[in-house]
């Protein structure tokens, strides 16, 4: 149990309290960590479920995720959380995981995972390989006083072929963002998509030299800062999921909040900021739940808000008895994902592959695929379906093609049929279809979205105690949302300790 240290106000002894206004993986993190702190939390959601995009499903010996499948633990708020929540048990790790597929002329190709495989792989071509093998004698630290201000609205497509050319970008590039973001290589920034990489080309030039010098630095530190101490047992790498699915995370995180501190079905309906100093708590949350028509107001010190964008806009915020107006806010530009679940009876699949999954080139599209990708669902985890079915997990949509993610589960039932056919040899009709769409399944990080960056900073900086988390800054991942969460925890909490040192000189004041 983690050892809890009570924020209380200087005047009234009254333990601090922050509002949360979503219940997905970042607003639950954030809440989480809030707790641990010893603060008073409550956390608003307007579905009727927790989880945000984590949303798993069970029925009929069928395990499925129709949101985010697996995660990494490269920050280390994941690996804190997995600690403290007693999730490591919990932990499912795919089976050869390492094992992944790029379509090339209609049919999968396993993606090399090392020099050597890169040579004798039919991936890409000889001219290619020779780029890849090159970049790090080819690319030395730019001078940036020289560098245009185009550089930092540079694309991931355009970056990624100054490096390792075109054949790169169209074979490996654009399924991978495809496959993770929903996007493509040309709308996406660079700087904002790919943050550590775009750091590399700035220290090193070279981005295949700059990520070996940093892992050889990485390990020094490491190993430095466990020479003398007793060795940390070492976790398994790679992505994973959970036993049940990733909502495995977002019910467990659930269940440390108590039955008031989780409030569902009630959408925030304004905001008011009013600074008092004979009155302990700062903010006024105005909330409509879906069983009672009349909204409910209640107080607190502090707000972390993890809604998208697109629904703070909706909100009202009053400063100090004035409209705070939303309207520098700009709009952000989300991507649809529909979501295809099929099962296969394993005989009418002749060309089973085993591994993670397999991504479609937008190329691709020139023999007859239309879909981003599918996951190998019960190769990964095989408890996820019956011993003799195949379940699989197919994306269709994103910037490639936004009307078809909107389309029928009849029509899109066919083009998955269609696509499975062609990849892996199903025969016949799946014996189970489950479609779930997402019409904002992802906020494009596109060439403006510094716009959207500074607007949220912007609302941070007018608004005391007032704090942004979720997928619109940071990055789109579980890991990376989960790390937003938690940080804009910390801010909250370093407000709140603050100004409980200015309430204390306050009331250490002597009367006049």
């Amino acid at each position: 149990m983690i050892e809890r240290t009570k924020l209380v106000h200087g005047f009234s002894g009254s333990v601090k309290k922050v509002a949360v206004v979503g219940a997905g993986v970042s607003g639950l993190a954030a809440a989480y960590k809030l707790k641990s702190h010893g603060l008073d939390v409550m956390v608003f959601e307007a579905e009727g479920r927790a989880g945000g995009k984590l949303r798993s499903v069970s029925n009929d010996g069928l395990i499925w995720d129709e949101g985010a499948n697996t995660m990494t633990e490269s920050e280390m708020e994941v690996r804190s959380l997995l600690d403290n929540l007693g999730l490591r048990k919990w932990q499912q790790f795919p089976i050869s995981q390492n094992k992944r597929y790029i379509v090339r002329n209609g049919m999968p190709v396993l993606i090399p995972t090392n020099p050597v495989a890169l040579i004798k792989s039919n991936i890409l071509s000889a001219q290619s390989k020779l780029q890849i093998i090159l970049e790090p004698f080819l690319w030395k630290k730019p001078n940036f006083s020289e560098v245009s201000n185009d550089y930092t609205q540079e694309s991931v497509g355009g970056f990624f072929e100054r490096h390792f050319g075109k054949e790169v970008v169209d074979y490996l590039i654009d399924p991978f963002v495809a496959g993770t973001s929903g996007g493509d290589p040309e709308s996406l920034s660079m700087c904002h998509s790919f943050p550590e990489l775009w750091n590399l080309e700035k220290r090193f030039g070279s981005i295949i030299a700059g990520a070996i010098k940093s892992k050889l630095s990485a390990k020094r530190t490491k190993s430095g800062e466990t020479k003398g101490s007793s060795e940390k047992k070492k976790h398994q790498r790679g992505s994973f999921s959970f036993q049940g699915g990733m909502r495995t995370l977002t019910d467990m995180l659930c269940k440390e909040l108590g039955k008031d501190e989780l409030k569902l079905k009630s959408e925030v309906l304004s905001l008011s900021y009013n600074h008092d100093e004979k009155s302990a708590e700062n903010w006024l949350v105005s909330y409509a739940s879906s069983h009672d028509k009349h909204s409910q107001d209640f107080s607190f010190d502090a707000v972390i808000m993890t809604a998208p964008l697109c629904n703070v806009k909706e909100m009202k915020i009053t400063k100090r008895g004035t409209p705070f107006p939303l309207d520098f806010l700009p709009e952000v530009n989300y991507l649809p994902l529909s979501v295809l679940i099929t099962t296969f009876r394993k005989e009418n699949v002749k060309r089973p592959l085993e591994g993670f999954g397999v991504l479609v080139p937008s190329k691709e599209q020139k023999n007859g695929l239309k879909t981003l990708g599918t996951l190998f669902s019960s190769m990964m985890f095989p408890d996820r379906a019956p011993s003799d079915l195949y379940l699989y997990t197919t994306f269709i949509g994103g910037s490639r093609n936004r009307e078809l993610a909107k389309a029928s589960t009849d029509e899109l039932k066919q083009i998955v049929k269609s696509d499975l056919r062609q990849l892996l040899g199903a025969e016949g009709e799946p014996t189970y279809v489950n479609h779930f769409y997402w019409s904002k399944a992802f906020p494009l990080y596109g060439h403006n979205y510094d716009s959207v960056l500074e607007a949220i900073e912007k609302m941070e900086k007018n608004l005391p105690g007032f704090f942004y988390a979720g997928n619109h800054k940071g990055g789109l991942s579980v890991g990376k949302a989960i790390a937003s969460g938690c940080k804009a925890a910390d801010l909250a909490i370093s407000y709140l300790d603050s100004s409980l040192s200015e309430d204390k000189m306050l009331k250490e004041q002597p009367s006049s």
